[in-house]
């Protein structure tokens, strides 16, 4: 790997790190109860996520992450939702590619 390259990747990871630390979850978004949503809304608002996005381009009712939701368990539904619609690793693999 060149030097270029390894700066360039070095201040990329930095960049990211720095932004990151600037995201949080204020603790009115975290709740308990039964009808609070977890993994399943997670889940579930992860896989209509594109349609929610274009609807709340066009409608400020429509939301696309659910606040207040139990934390972790809806965001990783939340991600597996997302994954899961766009494919995973699926389209990423090179089975049935022809080179």
């Amino acid at each position: 790997m060149t030097a270029r390259r390894t700066i360039t990747l070095v201040a990329t990871a930095g960049l990211v790190l720095l932004l990151s630390a600037c995201a949080n979850q204020i603790d009115a978004g975290v709740a308990q109860g039964a009808d609070v949503p977890g993994f399943w809304w997670g889940l579930w608002h992860g896989f209509v996520f594109p349609w929610a996005w274009i609807g709340s381009l066009f409608d400020p009712d429509i939301a696309v992450y659910a606040v207040p939701n139990k934390g972790g368990w809806y965001d990783f539904g939340f991600f597996v939702g997302i994954t899961v619609l766009g494919g995973g690793s699926f389209f990423g693999s090179k089975k049935g590619r022809k080179d």
